[in-house]
């Protein structure tokens, strides 16, 4: 009876530390590998290197953010819609496509935000590779193992849930 308790002792335990593991990032595996291959990129692309954010709506419009960067610092952000069926009609023209360079990177609202790869590999990190309750999360490295695919949906919602990036590009300068 008393080797029962103990080992009853002993699985809790061990449960309790299984239970405490820091380790609550979703593929984390994956996401380590991914990570490597991106500093390996950074590194022989002297951190300079373009990429290409996706977006498609429920309602079918799509839209392409085109994110510059040059040793380390975003220089240019390209924004075009490649689809623009079931676009508010409230769109300006001067909206649908658009460059900024400069101290006007991130004044627009629509389009993908101005981030590094650094930024993205830290957000997919921090936030969009959490474990969640109710959500799902994706993560896809199809550019030569870097992200491709990175952020989780919410179930409970209906319409353009993902909070993430699809990334359909990534190529040095």
């Amino acid at each position: 009876m008393k080797n029962k308790a103990y080992l009853i002792v002993v699985i809790l335990i061990g449960s309790l530390f299984n239970a405490c593991d820091s380790n609550d990032l979703e593929y984390q595996n994956k996401f380590e590998t991914s990570k490597k291959i991106w500093l390996d990129f950074k590194e022989t692309s002297n951190d300079s290197y373009k990429y290409i954010v996706t977006f498609v709506s429920w309602v079918g419009f799509r839209w392409e953010t085109t994110i510059i960067v040059e040793n380390g610092i975003v220089i240019q952000r390209d924004f075009e819609y490649t689809f623009t069926e079931g676009l508010s009609t409230e769109i300006k023209q001067d909206e649908l496509e658009w460059t900024e360079t400069g101290a006007k990177i991130g004044t627009h609202k629509n389009g993908a935000k101005p981030f590094t790869l650094d930024e993205i590999y830290n957000k997919a990190e921090n936030d969009w590779l959490i474990e969640r309750d109710y959500t799902t999360t994706y993560f896809e490295t199809e550019n030569n193992g870097m992200i491709s695919t990175c952020g989780y949906e919410n179930k409970r919602c209906m319409d353009d849930c993902f909070t993430g990036v699809r990334i359909k590009i990534i190529e040095p300068l």
